[in-house]
């Protein structure tokens, strides 16, 4: 079992209902919980079926340099990126966001 938080912007209610099945709604669009890998990639499966136009990113702690790893979904200006095995976020202009 690991921390896991996941930050939705702009995805269907749906999606956020079934988020909100397996953890806490702390903030709008923003969960957490403590869940195992099974089920933490269960709940990503359920991301790239709902979420549609939205964004959303998850993180969970692990044995990492950092302490926590991170996955994205969707368009948005914070691209990860690995950087000598770490991973890291790049910020694009407004006029390169993907």
């Amino acid at each position: 079992m690991s921390m896991l938080m996941v930050v939705t912007e702009a995805v269907p209610p749906r999606l956020r209902g079934r988020l909100a099945v397996w953890l806490l709604e702390v903030r709008a669009g923003v969960y957490v919980g403590d869940v195992s890998r099974r089920v933490r990639d269960m709940i990503w499966e359920q991301v790239g079926f709902l979420a549609e136009e939205g964004n959303v990113v998850m993180a969970w702690a692990t044995n990492t340099e950092s302490g926590f790893d991170f996955v994205t979904h969707g368009d948005n200006r914070r691209m990860p990126i690995d950087f000598d095995g770490l991973r890291l976020v790049r910020f694009l202009p407004e006029s390169d966001q993907r």
